[in-house]
């Protein structure tokens, strides 16, 4: 998938769903794995107003504008992207039963893409269950 970085909330719930009811699988545990070193995958009520509180809190944990030394060594600017999303996690699992995500109500699966400028990202979902 593509995503536009900076902070770029991507709601995974459905397509994490279709690949649920396309196993057939009843009962079981579904976890969503982004394979980036500067993207997460959380769960989130994906709206505007918690993404961008969400946004102000890793900025405020990892800021952007402090020295990194990750850009130093590498002539990069994308230090703070990839603590924030060793901070978030690159997955969650989520149970499975009667066929459906047992998130909560306003509960979402999303990935994070924390980098600083535009990406296209693999995103795996893997199940386990019967």
């Amino acid at each position: 998938m593509s995503t536009a970085g900076d902070g770029d909330v991507v709601d995974l719930t459905d397509q994490a769903q279709r690949v649920v009811h396309g196993s057939g699988i009843g009962a079981g545990l579904c976890t969503v794995f982004v394979a980036h070193s500067t993207c997460g995958v959380t769960t989130i009520e994906c709206e505007p107003g918690c993404n961008a509180d969400f946004n102000a809190v890793l900025e405020a944990l990892a800021p952007r504008a402090r020295r990194w030394e990750h850009n130093v060594r590498n002539a990069d600017t994308n230090g703070h992207a990839h603590v924030r999303a060793a901070l978030i996690g690159p997955s969650v699992s989520v149970p499975v039963r009667g066929g459906r995500l047992a998130v909560g109500t306003w509960q979402r699966i999303v990935c994070v893409d924390v980098d600083d400028r535009p990406r296209d990202r693999t995103v795996l979902v893997q199940l386990l269950g019967g």
